[in-house]
């Protein structure tokens, strides 16, 4: 009896290992990968019921492709899914090399999106109920472990529906209605957002990754990607303000930092680097009342602004300074 029931444990453990490597995760999801038709620029989004699921499931390199692995997920499918595109494989024939190499292929759910627009998918036959994908024009979801069977047609329905949106917060919209039509049947935990560019420029200390956020562990992981989301739109205007006022364009600038603030008023940074736009376009009243606030919460903004003229970040008289400083 002894020996029959050690050998019955023991057959999940075989069973598991003719499909997955030792550390692999069992990252079951729902994800998209895209490309935006106007910019080239590729995306692949995910959210799951697992820990850090932007580490394992999610892989793209600018001017390549994208590739989300999931379900029993096979992290070489990443590595070698884009290896394989750069090599000048389409998405498809990509995609058949990675499965015809992987015994595991039944319990794989992978989706590849190139460069040149092109999209493949596969959901293995063993891919844990319910389970499925959609393909578009320049784009694939995918899901599996699925509370109800309708959630790829709910997120293809948003993409479709919302082509006028920036790519990032289109594929955004459709995991909110991968969520909204039921989502994980665990629940959720982790989301990531990966957009590189179309082209890359060659150089790798370029931006050519031009979103990369992450949701680790989280009770609403994709309320707080698209806080996360907001956040990098605002910052993108803080450095198109930085960049004015390298150039002395502050009128620009000041345009930038107000747009940033508009999108999280409550940010003392932005709500700084507006105030001090504004004195250098010779607003001195009403940046020093904006300033006066600002160091009711922090004093130390109040040192950082006696600094900046010394530097030419602020451009005002010694009698403007002193009431700015005040």
């Amino acid at each position: 009896m002894r020996n029959i029931l050690l050998l019955l444990l023991s057959l999940p453990v075989i069973a598991s290992a003719q499909h997955t490597r030792q550390g692999d995760p069992f990252a079951h999801t729902f994800s998209i990968v895209a490309r935006d038709e106007k910019t080239g620029d590729l995306a692949v989004a995910v959210q799951s019921h697992w820990f850090s699921v932007g580490t394992s499931v999610s892989w793209g390199e600018a001017g390549v492709g994208v590739v989300a692995t999931q379900s029993f997920t096979n992290k070489s499918f990443g590595i070698r899914g884009l290896q394989l595109l750069k090599s000048g494989k389409t998405a498809r024939q990509a995609l058949d090399e990675l499965l015809r190499t992987d015994e595991g292929r039944e319990v794989r759910q992978v989706a590849i999106a190139d460069a040149r627009g092109n999209v493949a998918v596969h959901t293995g036959k063993k891919c844990i109920d319910f389970a499925g994908h959609r393909t578009g024009k320049n784009f694939s979801v995918q899901a599996n472990m699925m509370l109800t069977n309708t959630v790829p047609d709910a997120m293809a329905k948003a993409f479709d529906a919302n082509a006028k949106l920036p790519l990032p917060e289109r594929v955004l919209s459709a995991l909110n209605a991968a969520q909204a039509a039921g989502g994980d049947i665990r629940g959720r935990q982790s989301a990531v957002l990966l957009v590189v560019k179309g082209k890359a420029t060659g150089a790798p200390w370029d931006d050519n990754h031009l979103i990369d956020l992450r949701v680790d562990d989280a009770v609403q992981p994709l309320a707080e990607l698209a806080r996360l989301l907001r956040t990098h739109r605002a910052y993108e205007y803080m450095n198109s303000g930085d960049l004015a006022t390298e150039k002395n364009d502050m009128k620009a600038a000041m345009q930038a930092y107000g747009s940033a603030m508009k999108l999280f008023p409550k940010n003392l940074e932005m709500q700084y680097w507006t105030a001090i736009a504004l004195a250098n376009t010779k607003q001195v009243p009403k940046a020093a009342g904006m300033l006066q606030r600002i160091y009711a919460q922090d004093g130390n903004w109040r040192e950082l602004t006696r600094r900046l003229p010394k530097v030419g970040l602020l451009t005002v008289s010694t009698a403007d300074l002193a009431q700015l400083v005040k």
